[in-house]
């Protein structure tokens, strides 16, 4: 069992990232994979997904978001796969805060989350995570700007695959405009 890896970015993908340590390239499906950069070192915390007919490996830059991925997978009928999208749609905070308000409508706009399995995460969860988000972590930069092509009715799948490509260095306005640009192409 791994519980975290250290090592160089050496591949960015649509949904995940390559992590070379010691010479070995581990394929890890991220939240975000184009909030990391290629030659980077990243302390990446790891759960591993073993399974009858796999072995695969779900990285975060954070502990909080490692152990609010544990917490969203052990709800019925969400498994690694939908909580992903969540968390790289969705910051720590909004989304503790959606569960214990109760705000179905913030947990249905994440990708295959419909109105039943918001109420179950909700049920399953609801003042059950002691998670402290600590100051020091930094809110990503990217996710304003996913939530306001969310809102002009952009997919998330559509946006994953420019986001990497918009100047970070820009204020949000111009953001919006490059990426609206590169969604046009």
């Amino acid at each position: 069992m791994y519980s975290y890896i250290i090592g160089n970015v050496s591949e960015i993908n649509s949904n995940s990232i390559v992590v070379e340590c010691n010479k070995i390239g581990y394929l890890i499906y991220v939240p975000n994979p184009f909030s990391y950069n290629i030659g980077s070192e990243y302390k990446v915390y790891i759960y591993n997904k073993i399974g009858e007919d796999e072995y695969t490996l779900y990285g975060f830059k954070t502990k909080e978001e490692y152990e609010l991925f544990l917490k969203l997978i052990s709800v019925k009928g969400l498994g690694a796969k939908l909580a992903l999208p969540i968390l790289a749609t969705g910051s720590i905070t909004g989304i503790l805060d959606a569960i214990n308000r109760e705000n179905i409508l913030y947990l249905t706009k994440f990708p295959k989350i419909g109105d039943k399995l918001a109420r179950q995460i909700i049920l399953d969860l609801k003042g059950k995570i002691n998670i402290e988000v600590s100051d020091d972590i930094e809110p990503d930069e990217t996710e304003d700007l996913i939530e306001t092509l969310v809102a002009l009715g952009y997919k998330t799948g559509e946006i994953k695959k420019i986001i990497g490509q918009v100047n970070k260095s820009n204020s949000l306005e111009e953001q919006v405009k490059e990426a609206l640009k590169l969604l046009l192409k």
